[in-house]
């Protein structure tokens, strides 16, 4: 009859034999390093076929992401072009009203005339004058006394011009200024820089003058300058004070004059063809006064 308990190897027999094959080992690592180089290497296709797996999971989900993505942003394309669609529908019927009331009235459209896109060389590095450097010149047929435009609305114009580059007069210059009127009412007035890039001025408004803040500036056209109804600036402050003559209108430019990189050159009153690239007669005047008045 066999005993019910076996007593097998003792516990300190075990602990000593694993403590000489530990020993072993550890004398015995740098001799075990090429064979564990040939192990790693014979299982090495092992693992990339384990991988496998893992890996087409990931591929499809992001196969499957990326199509998500894609139909989104059509579906969202698509949207936004069933609304750009429908304004430019309404911008034309404004457009053909606009041209009837202008035939009527007798009144010249520009709307074809010629444009250049021009890019920032050099930003002024004087803290009294706010200018910029574009890479188009009297080669590009650009003059003095042009109007530049960006994305948004009015930049400044052209006082400089050498062969290949111009120099433009930010809005914001103390020596600028620009015709506008108010689009609500017609009142016409007199925006000046004020030498911050995201203020601007408007002189002698009496206290009476109808303006009120978020009101839209646009060139009024005078002084034959910059072409009529181009957005200028937007009204942000009118202070009437009883002590002052004037009211105090401040407004902020609707161009981006602190991160401008491309501009828009306006050829208001030439041809599309580009043939006649002078600039009229008396422009050099205009300008100078145009500064005169500013100040």
């Amino acid at each position: 009859m066999k005993p019910i308990f076996v007593r097998g190897i003792s516990n300190q027999f075990r602990l000593m034999l694993a403590v000489i094959m530990s020993v072993i080992l550890l004398v015995a690592n740098d001799r075990l390093e090429p064979v564990r180089n040939s192990l790693s290497s014979l299982l090495s296709p092992l693992q990339y076929v384990a991988n496998i797996p893992g890996a087409l999971l990931d591929l499809s989900a992001e196969n499957l992401a990326t199509r998500n993505m894609l139909a989104k942003q059509n579906k969202e394309l698509m949207r936004h072009q069933l609304l750009m669609s429908e304004r430019l529908q309404r911008f034309e019927h404004l457009r053909q009203e606009n041209d009837r009331l202008r035939s009527l009235l007798g009144s010249p459209v520009h709307m074809d005339a010629k444009k250049m896109v021009a890019e920032v060389m050099e930003v002024a590095s004087d803290p009294f004058h706010q200018y910029v450097v574009l890479n188009h010149g009297a080669r590009s047929g650009v003059f003095v006394g042009q109007p530049v435009v960006d994305a948004q609305g009015v930049a400044g114009q052209v006082v400089q011009v050498s062969e290949l580059t111009s120099r433009v007069l930010l809005l914001s210059d103390t020596s600028h200024g620009i015709p506008v009127r108010i689009t609500r009412n017609d009142v016409r007035l007199m925006a000046v820089g004020t030498g911050v890039l995201d203020e601007l001025e408007m002189r002698h408004v009496a206290k009476s003058t109808d303006v009120r803040v978020g009101d839209l500036l646009v060139s009024s056209g005078l002084g034959k300058r910059f072409p009529e109804g181009y957005p200028v600036a937007r009204v942000m402050s009118v202070e009437k004070d009883d002590g002052q003559s004037y009211a105090t209108v401040i407004a902020q430019p609707l161009a981006a004059l602190d991160r401008i990189r491309y501009l828009l050159l306006l050829w208001p009153d030439i041809e599309s063809d580009g043939k006649d690239l002078t600039p009229p007669e008396g422009i050099e005047e205009a300008v100078k006064a145009s500064q005169e008045v500013a100040q």
